[in-house]
This record gives structure tokens, C-alpha cells and sequence, in this order.
């Protein structure tokens, strides 16, 4: 592929800068335009400040845009058109699962009943949403191999904090007053913080020359004071930890539990359960598992599922079974952490999830599983000739690469997914995990057709070839975005986080 061209056309062809005449739709305002009729007062008129109180109300706001409806619509469309989304092309963002989230799901989700049932609505007129909090949780407890799950946290990070805080709980309840959790280099970037959150110390574990956990290391770090080992499995290099039993002994000889980030089980749904590795507990990203919507804030789901040993545990209220056909909400659970969440969690979430495990079924979920290791082999086998793979162990889901080659000449990772973004690509992500110099680590879920692959593919080798002939047409890009390389230092020290009128 020449420097001129790319799956999406010509890429040196820059996107004219936003005029003036598109860039703002306060500059398209003038006095008396509007989009609506509004009726009139037919109360008496009140100032704003006796209703919402002077410590909530700001007098040094004006300048409103006055624009037509056709405006507003024409602006907002146009906006629309400009965001790049998993409707519109591959998200290779590693760690992250990025998968297409399938439309019966969202149909499903607002069935009448489903989407309109309010939160507050007594147990017993809530049978048949309780029923679909029931057997989302049956359904990841088959997938994960755990005894019980809490759909309540409403992340993948509240699902983190959650399961150390059950595990705080238990051995406070055996009259243990542990200290530290150990988390290997290869983790999840969320762990540590949810460790030291969680009121633990988090002491780093370092990995072997494979990638995985050092059992020597290991052994050497579970003392007496340690509650536990936190690890990500297959782990932030998608390297599958082959010693996960022997991991798991060990920590349970001395007294520990073990916690699985879950954040990567596109990986193992249908091909092994870490229930029957000797995980004690874990979460689950529904937003990346089970394809419900991922980014923009939310809403998230993180469940957390836990061997029997933490059921008792678990955040109040938990969903029973009656004996009668019935559901109830148990509230009256002594040793259990607490609530979490408002409510039950994010209902919908969890009706979109069901809808996506049962449409596939377990056959069709281990498919997803071997479709996902299949494109990230596809790519690792592609791609390593022109980028240094971090790791030689097997991949999983995810391949990690290292811009050691192209560092040689002065261009480095960021330089190569900002260059990504002219051939119309989403760029992989950048310099994680932090064990790899100049990480490049991508992953393509089961959603990419071989098609699609061959593109991205054929975009990074292209990308490849102009770092060895034409370093500066990298190390400059993107050059056809609406917008060039951005200030990131200064965007992420001094953010503009809302609109002032000039």
C-alpha cells in the first residue's frame, strides 16, 4: 500500500479545517430566532433563584445561541457524522473488548415491562425482571464456574472494590487483620486502585520471562499479612496463565484468596471456567463480555461471582427463589457488605446480557471465544514481521507488540496510532501494559471479518514501511482529521471542561 492510499481511499488528502460557518452553532446565532414555540405563562412568573436557591444558580451565564430547529438538526447530524463508532469500524483497543453490540438487544431492552417498570415497584409486581436478574446470574455462574453472583455493581472498577471488600470481610470474620494484596506487573490498570480503595496495600508481583506469574515470587511475597492475589487472567500481555492451579495453591496454603479480573474473558467463555481453577472470586464486564454498550459513561455492569466460601458476603439485597415459583429480595444478610448500588444494579444491562447469552447459547459462546483468539492469532502472525512481538508465549484474545524497530528511527507508538487515524482506523491502545516499552497492543474481538482484519493489516505494514522511508510523515500525523495533532500535555493539565461565553 503506498503512502497515498489506504482501505478508506487517499489519506493524504487533509479534510479542510472546520470553518467558521461549522464550527460552533453559537456563531450562527442573531436576536429573535428560534425553534419553538413556547405557550404562555399561565402561572405566575417566579425568578430563578427562589426556586433553585442562590447556591445553585449562576448569574454570569448569557449568551445562548438563538438558532432555528433546522439548524439545531443540521448541526447535531453533522456532529454525528464526524465520531467514529463500533457501527462504523474496528475498535482494536487491547484490554477493552470492543465488540459489536447486536440490535435484538437493544429491542429487547425496551420491551414494554422491561424498560418501564419502575425501580421502586414492590417484589411482587416485579416477578418477571427479578426472574431475568436470576438467571442472568445463573447463566455467569455456568460461564465462570463460582457458586453465586451480585449483578448490583455497576462496573467493572465497583465489581473490583466489591469482591476485595468480601474478602476483607472474610478474613476479618476469621479474626484476620491482613494488610496487603499482590498484584502481578501483567494486571489490569484498575487493580491498585481498587486495592488501595478497598483499605489494602498493593504490592507489585513481578511476572517471569514468559509473562506470567513467578511462583517464586510468589512465594516469597505470601507472607502471613497477605489477604490475597489479585490477577488478571489471561493477563494485560493476552497470555494465558499456564500455571493458574499451582497460583491458586499456593495462595490458599497460606491462608489467601485469590481475585480474577475478568475483564478478559471474551477469551474463555465455553473453553474453561476459573471456578475450577481455584478463583474464589471475580468480575465480569458485561459491557465487554456480553456486548452490552461500552463507553460514554455508562451505564456499565461489573457482576461479581464468588465460591461459596464468600456467598455470605455478597451486597444486600441478594435474589431467591421462593420455593413457590416466586422471587424475593433478601435484605436480612448480618455478614454481607452492603449495598453497592442504588436498587439492583443496572437492570437494563443485565436484559441486554441475557438476550446476548441466549441467543447463542453454549455453543455459540464458545464460538465467540474461538473466533476472538483466532483474528488476535491472525494478526500476531501478520503483523510480527514488521513489528517485534513483546512476548513469544501464545496469545489469547489480545497480541502485545513493541515499537522497538520503529523507535530506532525516531517514531514510537503514539506516532503510529495517531498515523492509523488517516487510514480510518480507531487506533489500538497506546504504551499499555506498562511492562512493554512502547506497547502496541490490540485487540480485534470476534466481530472483525478476515476482510477487515486484511485492512488494518495491510494499514499498520504500510505504516511500517513509510516509518523506514518517511519517518517525519508519521512522527507528524494525523494529517487528515479535522483537527492535527492535538496539545495532550496541556489538554490533560489544564482541561476545558465546559463552555464560556466570549
Amino acid at each position: 500500500m503506498s503512502q497515498s492510499g489506504g482501505h478508506n481511499g487517499r489519506i493524504t488528502e487533509a479534510i479542510p479545517h472546520i470553518t467558521r460557518n461549522e464550527a460552533l452553532i453559537f456563531e450562527r446565532s442573531s436576536a429573535g430566532k428560534t425553534g419553538a414555540e413556547v405557550a404562555p405563562l399561565d402561572v405566575p412568573p417566579v425568578e430563578a433563584p427562589e426556586v433553585l436557591g442562590k447556591d445553585f444558580y449562576r448569574e454570569d451565564i448569557d449568551g445562548f445561541p438563538e438558532v432555528s430547529e433546522l439548524e439545531v438538526i443540521r448541526h447535531f447530524t453533522r456532529l454525528s457524522t464526524w465520531n467514529y463508532g463500533i457501527d462504523t469500524g474496528l475498535y482494536p483497543l487491547g484490554s477493552c473488548t470492543m465488540k459489536y453490540n447486536p440490535r435484538i438487544n437493544e429491542v429487547v431492552a425496551r420491551l414494554d415491562g422491561l424498560a418501564t417498570d419502575h425501580p421502586y415497584i414492590p417484589a411482587r409486581l416485579a416477578q418477571g425482571c427479578l426472574g431475568i436478574l436470576a438467571e442472568t446470574a445463573r447463566c455467569v455462574a455456568e460461564i465462570t464456574g463460582m457458586d453465586a453472583v451480585s449483578l448490583q455493581p455497576a462496573a467493572g472498577a465497583q465489581g473490583e472494590l466489591t469482591g476485595l471488600l468480601m474478602i476483607r470481610a472474610y478474613h476479618e470474620d476469621r479474626g484476620e487483620r491482613r494488610k496487603y494484596i499482590l498484584i502481578p506487573d501483567s494486571a489490569h490498570g484498575t487493580n491498585p486502585a481498587s486495592v488501595t480503595t478497598s483499605g489494602y496495600e498493593a504490592r507489585s508481583l513481578k511476572s517471569n520471562d514468559r509473562g506470567c506469574v513467578d511462583l517464586a515470587e510468589l512465594e516469597r511475597a505470601m507472607t502471613p499479612e497477605t489477604a490475597g492475589l489479585m490477577l488478571t487472567n489471561p493477563n494485560t500481555l493476552g497470555i494465558f496463565e499456564e500455571q493458574i492451579r499451582e497460583v491458586c495453591l499456593r495462595v490458599h496454603h497460606r491462608g489467601g484468596l485469590v481475585y480474577m479480573d475478568g475483564a478478559n474473558m471474551n477469551a474463555l467463555i465455553g473453553i474453561a471456567r476459573p471456578g475450577d481453577f481455584g478463583v474464589d472470586v471475580m468480575h465480569l464486564n458485561l459491557h465487554k463480555t456480553f456486548s452490552t454498550p461500552h463507553g460514554g459513561g455508562g451505564p456499565g455492569s461489573g457482576p461479581v461471582a464468588v465460591k461459596r466460601k464468600l456467598e455470605p458476603y455478597l451486597p444486600t439485597p441478594t435474589i431467591e427463589e421462593t420455593g413457590d415459583g416466586f422471587y424475593k429480595l433478601n435484605f436480612d444478610r448480618p455478614k454481607s457488605v452492603g449495598r453497592v448500588r442504588a436498587f439492583y444494579g443496572n437492570f437494563g444491562m443485565a436484559v441486554r446480557a441475557l438476550a446476548y447469552m441466549l441467543a447463542y447459547g453454549a455453543d455459540g459462546l464458545r464460538q465467540v471465544t474461538e473466533d476472538a483468539v483466532l483474528n488476535a492469532n491472525y494478526l500476531r502472525a501478520r503483523l510480527s514481521t514488521a513489528y517485534d512481538l513483546a512476548y513469544d508465549a501464545p496469545s489469547m484474545h489480545e497480541c502485545v507488540f513493541s515499537d522497538r524497530r520503529q523507535a530506532a528511527r525516531g517514531v514510537r507508538t503514539g506516532d503510529i496510532a495517531k498515523r492509523l487515524m488517516d487510514y480510518g482506523f480507531h487506533p489500538y491502545t497506546v504504551s499499555f501494559p506498562l511492562v512493554v516499552p512502547g506497547a502496541m497492543m490490540i485487540e480485534p474481538t470476534e466481530s472483525a471479518s478476515k476482510a477487515e482484519l486484511d485492512a488494518f493489516v495491510d494499514a499498520l505494514l504500510a505504516i511500517a514501511q513509510e516509518v523506514k522511508e518517511h519517518p517525519e510523515v508519521v512522527a507528524g500525523a494525523p494529517h487528515s482529521t479535522r483537527l492535527s495533532r492535538l496539545d495532550e500535555a496541556t489538554a490533560a493539565r489544564k482541561p476545558i471542561l465546559r463552555w464560556k461565553p466570549s
